[in-house]
């Protein structure tokens, strides 16, 4: 009865505890503490950095892929598009010449407009084609590897203009305030997409949308026009994402980005993402970004998992977690 009387008070309060939502903080924490307790230097700085630096590239494309997955879909492609971008990107830089900021930013531009693209191509063929998005997507995603490879004539496309990549090297190695830039990168691209998602139309939209597409129809959403701006998002995503991670090796080869779909989705699910749609949650995505580079990160520190097993850790991670989804589904 106390429990009752203390809970209504809390509500009246406005205060109130989602476990859902912290679930991933909490999991977060709770490998810390066996990171440290597996290897003392888990804890340094230098490492914490190097964790969460590293966690970025998935983090900005897991914050796209909330929205595809909160409306209802899915993007298998994310990886090879942002290997295709990448080289592109290079290539674009290569052909340019000059060693100057304008030539830089340009180069950015087109990473961006390309990562975009990419996504309207995936969504209009979801909407307009009305194909399931995992079929479009598994589509594009042999496609977009294809298309690195043949640039790449099976090796590697290089930056050539060295000048140019010292320039571009702060973009990865830089930092602000103490703060790492592609942190810094991943921490606003999360701010802007959580105040969409939870603050505008339009991400109520999307969370109708995947919550039940018939009754938003009813309701009058523009359901082809919501799909297809969530892939242009998580095509953005992607572009941003290149953007710090090419300065890191200064090249694109056929296997960048090799399981970065598995990563991302790995951590929108973690994060408390409903797989089937209708739910989105921004930071509980970053959080779950950071926990596979963490996952990752004790593997190697602790020597009790070969480092090769990674990717075999990561899909147990997915099942799990969608089991965990299923058993807190049936118990509402």
């Amino acid at each position: 009865m106390s429990e009752a009387v203390s809970q209504s008070r809390m509500a009246k309060l406005g205060w109130s505890v989602d476990m859902r939502a912290l679930s991933p903080f909490i999991a977060l924490a709770a490998l810390l503490v066996l990171g440290t307790l597996l290897n003392p230097d888990f804890m340094s700085i230098s490492n914490l950095t190097n964790v969460v630096t590293r966690a970025s590239f998935i983090a900005i494309i897991a914050v796209g892929a909330t929205f595809v997955i909160a409306s209802g879909g899915l993007d298998l492609s994310v990886g090879s598009m942002a290997a295709f971008v990448a080289g592109m990107m290079i290539l674009f830089l290569n052909a340019m010449g000059n060693a100057d900021g304008t030539t830089l930013a340009m180069g950015m531009m087109v990473g961006i407009a390309l990562g975009a693209a990419c996504g309207l191509a995936n969504g209009l063929m979801v909407t307009i084609g009305r194909i399931e998005p995992f079929i479009v997507t598994l589509g594009t995603m042999g496609i977009f590897r294809a298309l690195i490879m043949f640039l790449a004539a099976g090796g590697t496309v290089t930056l050539s203009n060295f000048a140019l990549r010292d320039l571009y090297r702060p973009f990865y190695f830089g930092s602000v305030l103490g703060i790492p830039v592609p942190v810094l990168t991943f921490l606003v691209v999360a701010a802007i997409a959580s105040l969409i998602l939870y603050k505008t139309p339009f991400g109520r939209h999307v969370v109708a949308v995947g919550s039940n597409s018939e009754v938003a129809r009813y309701s009058g959403v523009p359901i082809a026009r919501i799909i297809a701006l969530t892939y242009i998002i998580q095509g953005l995503c992607v572009g941003l994402a290149v953007l710090v991670y090419v300065p890191r090796l200064g090249s694109a080869t056929p296997t960048t980005g090799l399981l970065w779909e598995l990563q991302a989705i790995a951590s929108v699910v973690i994060g408390g993402t409903a797989l089937r749609g209708g739910k989105g949650r921004i930071w509980g995505t970053i959080a779950g970004a950071i926990i596979l580079e963490v996952v990752g990160n004790i593997m190697v520190l602790s020597n009790l998992v070969s480092e090769y097993l990674i990717g075999a850790v990561q899909g147990a991670i997915i099942i799990i977690a969608m089991l965990v989804q299923r058993s807190l589904q049936r118990s509402q």
